[in-house]
């Protein structure tokens, strides 16, 4: 069984395919929204997310599961489930965990890792 691997470096790829499962490294907002709040970066990671699943030959209704850090889990869970709600059709919601951790960069306020079928 073969394993795919896309934008990989040295560390991590971007995308891992195995079999018909999609793996996504965890997704951050493009370096121009860092400076936003936690509803724009939502939308910025969530744009990401669908890049790369299109990319793997998949889309967002595929999303198997997901896994959201937030920076501050009070401060801006219902904005980034704002956006979320808005973003994920109906009927389609993916097994998910969202957690409070301390992120690699200070401004980032939101990451999402996904697993999703091709």
């Amino acid at each position: 069984m073969s394993v795919q691997r896309l934008h990989t470096n040295r560390r991590m790829s971007q995308i891992v395919i195995h079999q018909n499962t999609i793996y996504l490294a965890g997704q951050v907002a493009d370096d121009e929204d860092l400076n936003a709040d936690c509803a724009a970066q939502t939308r910025s990671t969530l744009a990401a997310i669908e890049q790369l699943l299109a990319e793997a030959g998949s889309d967002k209704t595929r999303i198997l599961s997901v896994t959201i850090y937030l920076k501050d889990i009070d401060a801006d869970s219902a904005a980034m489930n704002s956006v979320w709600d808005q973003w994920l059709p109906e009927g389609t919601a993916p097994a998910r965990a969202t957690v409070e951790a301390r992120l690699c960069e200070p401004e980032i306020l939101v990451e999402m890792s996904v697993i999703a079928a091709l």
